[in-house]
Formats: structure tokens, C-alpha cells, sequence
């Protein structure tokens, strides 16, 4: 294996890394025409590793129109199907090369990198600039710069909400007025619906939630005061043992034959004569005096409390309804009273809400009437918008629709009515579509080959210009040749000159316009089959083109590929 295809196996680096020897490279020439890609980031380089009939893969990709050509059975779409992996598209353990574990591929976009590994176990791992996403992020970030339209993906033209995008993208302003409209005038019904349908449980609720703020509010509990009512219902009920033990320390304190006030008088006369001379026994008399005071002071408290020794009933009571009122509160509400107080302010709210549906109940009939105005009006201007440009823009694809091999097709958009406004106006939109003279319009899913479509998707990518900057047709020219083949070719080199544009092609004249020329080789090396990309220099594409035209490089078929590439 590789060196540089082991790196890779640790993640993509937002910097391109130098290319192993081993690995199959294109470089650019410089004698290369650069053009101007106006619309964003172009694709600069694809690894390939692993995938189906390749083992290892390095392209450098320039500007403008790039194309790839080879015999029938080369591989061409490989490089169709690595970029569709970087798109998201499903993965299938079939396209790993037989006898190996995984694939990667990996596709630079200037100094952003996006990579895609495949596992023979099903799994898959995506990144962008080394770090892991989910497949959904890889393909967000790719679809925005690259397109495919494989061979069947016209298909996607025969939807009717494709369909009308084709017109309602040239209106966006009409399109965004109508949709603001129609999501209020929705929303709003939504929300009469709902009042109506819940009248009944509405009414129960505010029923409940009357009832519940009701009963916080009588009770008005306040933060923090369970403690100190706690506190006074011990002290309530245990004022005998209160009082008695009041009395005791009253006894040892003064009223005792022998007592601490009598004491401590006793240590203060006995210390009056040594006081006189003494500083330090002046200062600890002075102290003892001060205990006396103290202790006199705390006994005159404690007669107090002694004597309180009957429970006030009224008191008692009080303290112990309350209680029961915050704890019953708790119980509902609870477990905290911080919780009960939460769930009021909820409740506040919710009430509100209620009652403001209650009244907006009564009014909001008249203004889901006056939002159906609105959107009314809003899909008429849309509609006249959409029938104001619905013929120029008819007109400017078939006149590319004929050049690709049918003179004579038609094409129209139908505005249908509809009876009730719709998430995209009041009409529908459809392509209506003819390839054939003297046959009646009919819708384009009923009436178009395969072939017709991937050429109407062509006229309109180059009509409408694509969305990314970069897009890749998979043998786009299916089913033509002559001078429809010419005006394929014409038109996406138009279409290259503002987009980078990569198509997988069978037809000389088509390769021909192409700025960089890529051919897919198939050999067999060591007894397994290898496929191969290598850029054309001018030799090699001549005699290719001249392969393309007749099968052989005579003389006469390279001078028409000499014509050809003028």
C-alpha cells in the first residue's frame, strides 16, 4: 500500500500532501486554458483508493469543461461514483476493490478537504478537514458545491414540486411574500382549531387551576418561616418543663441556702484589703463584680420564664394551624415550600395563558379571515408573476431544447387552480411538454423518453445555471449524435464558462470542447483488472478523438478529430 493511502487512513489534512510515486497522478498542463469560476469553491483534486476496478487514484482538476472518455466496459463512472459517495449517497460494500478491507475517497476543495471511507464490514466514516461527521453534515457540505445528474436522475424533473421550483425560483420575492403569508394565516388556524377542539378540557383546567392558586394565595406563605413557627410550637408545648427548669437554676443561682449570688459577694469582700494593693487583684475584684451583675441580671430573666408556666391556648393553636396550613401546601405542592411558591408563579402564568385563549377565542375568527385576505391576495400577485414569466422562460428553454436533437418540441408551464390555498400558492405548476410536431402537449412524466429528459435537465442547467459550482452529467448525450451532439457539446461548454463542469462522454464532438481531457483505461496487471485516469496530452487526445469518431486512428479519422478540435 501506498504510503500517502496509509496516512489518509488517520483523517484528511486541510493541506494537500505531496503525491507518492506509486500513485497514478494527472497533472495539470500548463498550456491548460484557466478560466474564471465565479460561484464558489472549484474541486482541485480527487483521491481514489480501493473503489471497484482502481487501486489508487490521484487527479488534479482545473477550470472549465473536464471530460472523460474511453472504450465501453473502462470504468468511466467510477469517478462518477467516488464523487457520489462525497455526496452522500448510499454506500455498497460491492464497490470495494476485491481481497481489500475499505475504500476512501477524498475530494479537495482548494484548502478545504471532505473524505468518505467504506468498510467491507458496511461501515462508514465521514470527514471534513480531518475530523469525523455524520454522513448527513458530509453530504450538507458537498451539495453545496458539486451537482450530479447521473444518467437517471432526470427523473427528478417529472416531480411536480421540481417542477414548479423551475418558475418559482426566478419569483423569489412573490414566493416569500406568499409564504410568509400563508404561514400566518395557517398558524393562526391552527391555534382556533385548537381552541375549539379543547373548549371543554380548557374549561376543566381553568377549573383546577382557580382552585390551586386559590389556595396558595389564601394561605400566602412566605420563604423561610416554617422554621421559627417550628421553633415557638416546641416552645408552647414544653413551657412547664420550661419553667421548672427555670425554678431549679433559680435555687442554685440565689434562692438556695447556699447560692452563686452569695458566693460570688463572699469572693468579692474578700478580696477589698488585698485590692488596695494590689493592681492585679483590683482588676480580677472588678471582673467578679461584673459576674455578680451578670448572674443577678440572668436570674430576673429566669423568674420571668418561671413564672410563664401555662401555654397560651389561642397562641398554641394559631402556631399549630399554620403549620398544618404550609405543610399541607408542601404535601400538594411541595416537597419544599420554595416548591410551592414555583408552582403558584406557574400557575399565575398558565392562568394567563388560559384566559387570554378565552378571549382571543372570540376575535380570533375574525382574523383568521382577514389572514385568508391576505394569502388570498399574495397568491394572485404570485400567480401573475408566475404567468408573466412562465412563456419567456418556456421560450428561452426550448430555443436550447431544439438545438439538442429536437426542432420541434414545445414546452409549457400549466397553472392549474386549486379550490383552497396550498403550501405553494393556489395553482399548481406543471411542465407540459411535446418532442414531436402535430402531437397535443401533455405532461412532461407522460410524454418524455429518458433521453428527452436528460436533455430538457440540460437546457435548463444552462438556462437557469446550476446550483453548485461544480456539476458532473453522466453520459448526458445518451441516445444522440450529428448535429444534436454539436449543440450538446455547445452548450456545456456555455455552461462551463461560469460553472466547473465534468461529464462522462462517449461523443467525439463532445470531447473535443472539453479543456482538460481525461481518459479511463483498463488493463490487467499481476492478474487483477486495474483501471486507470490519466490527462490526455494534445497527441494523445487527437488520436482519441479520432477512436471516438470511427474505431480507429486511419488517417481520415484523424483528420476529422484535427476538424473537430479546430
Amino acid at each position: 500500500m501506498p504510503g500517502g493511502a496509509d496516512a489518509r487512513l488517520a483523517g484528511v489534512t486541510r493541506k494537500a500532501r505531496p503525491r507518492d510515486e506509486t500513485t497514478q497522478t494527472a497533472p495539470l498542463p500548463t498550456a491548460a486554458p484557466a478560466l474564471t469560476v465565479d460561484a464558489g469553491p472549484s474541486l482541485t483534486r480527487l483521491e481514489v483508493r480501493n473503489l471497484a476496478t482502481i487501486r489508487t487514484l490521484d487527479l488534479h482538476f482545473g477550470a472549465g469543461l473536464s471530460v472523460f472518455t474511453g472504450e465501453t466496459g473502462a470504468g468511466k463512472s467510477i469517478i462518477v461514483d467516488a464523487l457520489g459517495l462525497l455526496l452522500g449517497s448510499r454506500s455498497n460494500t460491492d464497490l470495494i476493490r476485491t481481497g481489500e478491507d475499505d475504500l476512501l475517497v477524498t475530494g479537495f476543495w482548494n484548502d478545504d478537504a471532505a473524505s468518505r471511507r467504506v468498510t467491507s464490514q458496511g461501515r462508514s466514516t465521514a470527514r471534513l478537514d480531518g475530523e469525523v461527521v455524520t454522513l448527513r453534515e458530509l453530504q450538507d457540505w458537498a451539495q453545496r458545491r458539486l451537482t450530479i445528474h447521473w444518467q437517471h436522475s432526470a427523473v427528478s424533473l417529472l416531480g411536480p414540486a421540481n417542477q414548479r421550483a423551475l418558475l418559482d425560483r426566478q419569483l423569489p420575492g412573490e414566493l416569500a411574500a406568499y409564504t410568509a403569508a400563508y404561514r400566518a394565516w395557517t398558524d393562526a388556524r391552527t391555534r382556533l382549531d385548537a381552541l375549539r377542539a379543547s373548549e371543554r378540557e380548557r374549561a376543566r383546567q381553568l377549573d383546577l387551576l382557580q382552585f390551586q392558586a386559590t389556595e396558595i394565595t389564601e394561605v400566602n406563605p412566605t420563604p423561610g418561616e416554617e422554621e421559627p413557627l417550628q421553633a415557638d410550637l416546641n416552645r408552647l408545648a414544653n413551657l412547664e418543663s420550661i419553667a421548672q427548669g427555670a425554678a431549679g437554676a433559680i435555687t442554685l443561682l440565689s434562692d438556695g441556702e447556699e447560692n452563686a449570688l452569695g458566693f460570688l459577694a463572699e469572693a468579692v469582700r474578700s478580696l477589698n484589703v488585698s485590692a488596695r494593693y494590689d493592681d492585679t487583684t483590683a482588676q480580677l475584684q472588678r471582673e467578679l463584680r461584673e459576674a455578680l451583675d451578670s448572674v443577678q441580671a440572668v436570674v430576673g430573666e429566669l423568674r420571668a420564664v418561671a413564672e410563664d408556666q401555662a401555654p397560651d391556648p389561642e397562641e398554641l393553636a394559631r402556631v399549630e394551624a399554620r403549620l398544618g396550613a404550609l405543610g399541607k401546601l408542601r404535601a400538594k405542592y411541595g416537597p419544599t415550600l420554595d416548591d410551592v411558591l414555583t408552582f403558584h408563579a406557574q400557575v399565575e402564568q398558565e392562568l394567563a395563558a388560559l384566559t387570554r385563549d378565552e378571549q382571543d377565542a372570540g376575535t380570533l375568527d375574525a382574523d383568521v379571515a382577514a389572514l385568508l385576505t391576505d394569502v388570498r391576495r399574495a397568491a394572485a400577485d404570485l400567480d401573475a408573476a408566475r404567468t408573466r414569466r412562465a412563456a419567456p422562460l418556456a421560450a428561452e428553454l426550448v430555443g436550447v431544447i431544439r438545438q439538442l436533437g429536437m426542432p420541434h418540441a414545445r414546452l409549457e408551464f400549466q397553472l392549474t387552480p386549486l379550490t383552497e390555498p396550498g403550501a405553494h400558492g393556489l395553482s399548481d405548476v406543471t411542465l407540459q411538454f411535446t418532442a414531436n410536431p402535430g402531437e397535443d402537449l401533455a405532461p412532461l412524466a407522460d410524454v418524455a423518453s429518458g433521453g428527452e429528459l436528460s436533455r430538457v435537465m440540460l437546457a435548463i442547467s444552462t438556462v437557469l445555471g446550476a446550483d453548485t459550482p461544480a456539476v458532473v452529467f453522466d453520459e448526458v448525450d445518451a441516445g444522440i449524435g450529428g448535429g444534436a451532439a454539436l449543440a450538446v457539446a455547445a452548450q456545456l461548454r456555455h455552461l462551463a464558462q461560469t460553472r466547473q463542469v465534468f461529464v462522462v462522454t462517449h461523443l467525439a464532438q463532445i470531447a473535443a470542447q472539453a479543456d482538460h481531457h481525461f481518459k479511463v483505461e483498463k488493463s490487467v496487471q499481476d492478474g487483477r483488472t486495474v483501471s486507470r485516469v490519466r490527462l490526455l496530452t494534445q497527441d494523445e487526445r487527437l488520436e482519441e478523438i479520432a477512436r471516438m469518431l470511427s474505431g480507429n486512428t486511419s488517417d481520415a479519422a484523424l483528420q476529422h478529430a484535427r476538424e473537430l478540435l479546430g
